[in-house]
C-alpha cells in the first residue's frame, strides 16, 4: 500500500523573515512538506509601490504553485499581506493566510497598558494599523517604532553578521522611555532578532509574534480538508528535511542551508535566481 503524501505549505516572504513563521509551523505540525519562497531580488518591500508588490508576489507564487502544487499559502510579510491577499485569493482555490500584527492577544497580555508595536516603517504608517489598535488596544497606550535598519539587521544574520547591540539600544529608546511591559513583534523578520532584543529591553516582560496564530490556522484549515492528521505526525524518517525548496528569486545569501538547519528548515533543494528574479520569467533554478 502507498503512503499517503503529506499536505505541503507555500511559504512566501521578501527575505528569510518568514523563515520564522515556517519554523513555527514546524514545530505544530511537523509532517507537513514546506516550500519557502522568498523574493529577495525584490526586497525591501517597503519601498516599492502595491502595484509592484502585487504584481511581484502573485507572479512568483502562481509560479511555485504550478512546480509544487501546495494545500495551503502563507504570506508570511506583513507589508504584502496588507495588499496581496485579495489578489492570490482571485488567483488561486488554494487557502491564504496572511500576516497581521499581534495587537489583540499583545492586549490581552500587558499589564500595565503600555504596548510597543515594533514594525517597518511602511506598516507603522498603514491606516490599517490604526484600525487594529482601535478595535483591540484602545485602552492601552502605544508605542510604535517603525526602524528601516531591523529588517536589514536581521537579513545579515544569515551570512553571521552580528547584531549591532548598540544600534538596537539607541533604536529601542522609546519603548524604554514609555515603559512598555509588552512588545509586537510586527514583521517577521524581528522573532530573528529577539535575544538581542531582549537585551535592549530586559523590562519587557511580553514578547508577541503572530507565528503561533498562522500555525494555529493552517491547521484550521488542513482539518477543514482531511489532512490535519498527516500534518501532526511526528514519525519522521532518517534523514528527512521538511523543507523541500528553498526558492530565491536572486541569488541565495550565503550560509543560508545552515542557518534554516539551525531553525529546523534544512533544506533538501536550494534554487537561486528563481525564477529568472523578475516577475514574468520562465522557472529554471539552479540546485
Amino acid at each position: 500500500m502507498n503512503e499517503q503524501a503529506p499536505p505541503r505549505v507555500l511559504v512566501f516572504d521578501s527575505g528569510v523573515g518568514g523563515l520564522s513563521v515556517a519554523a513555527c509551523i514546524h514545530r505544530h505540525l511537523p509532517g507537513l512538506e514546506l516550500v519557502y519562497l522568498a523574493d529577495n531580488a525584490g526586497f525591501p518591500y517597503g519601498d516599492k509601490s502595491e502595484t509592484v508588490v502585487i504584481d511581484r508576489c502573485c507572479t512568483l507564487i502562481n509560479t511555485a504553485l504550478a512546480l509544487y502544487p501546495s494545500d495551503v499559502i502563507v504570506v508570511a510579510c506583513n507589508t504584502a499581506s496588507t495588499v496581496v491577499l485579495p489578489h492570490l485569493r482571485a488567483m488561486t482555490k488554494v487557502p491564504v493566510v496572511g500576516v497581521v500584527p499581534a495587537i489583540k492577544p499583545a492586549a490581552a497580555k500587558t499589564i500595565n497598558r503600555r504596548l510597543g508595536l515594533l514594525a517597518t516603517p511602511a506598516t507603522v504608517r498603514r491606516p490599517y494599523l490604526d484600525r487594529l489598535v482601535e478595535e483591540f488596544a484602545g485602552d492601552c497606550r502605544v508605542e510604535r517604532i517603525g526602524h528601516p535598519g531591523l529588517v536589514r539587521w536581521a537579513e545579515d544574520l544569515v551570512s553571521g553578521i552580528e547584531v549591532p547591540l548598540e544600534g538596537l539600544k539607541e533604536a529601542m529608546k522609546p519603548f524604554r522611555e514609555a515603559d512598555v511591559d509588552t512588545v509586537v513583534l510586527g514583521c517577521t523578520h524581528y522573532p530573528l532578532l529577539l535575544e538581542s532584543l531582549k537585551q535592549s529591553l530586559p523590562s519587557v516582560r511580553f514578547w508577541v509574534d503572530s507565528g503561533e496564530a498562522i500555525a494555529r490556522r493552517v491547521a484550521w484549515l488542513l482539518d477543514q480538508a482531511g489532512q490535519l492528521a498527516l500534518a501532526e505526525d511526528q514519525m519522521c524518517r532518517e534523514g528527512e528535511r521538511p523543507v523541500i525548496a528553498a526558492l530565491f528569486s536572486g541569488l541565495a545569501p550565503d550560509g543560508i542551508t545552515a542557518f534554516m538547519t539551525g531553525l529546523g528548515l534544512a533544506p533538501k533543494e536550494l534554487n537561486e535566481d528563481w525564477p529568472g528574479g523578475a516577475p514574468g520569467a520562465t522557472a529554471t533554478g539552479s540546485a
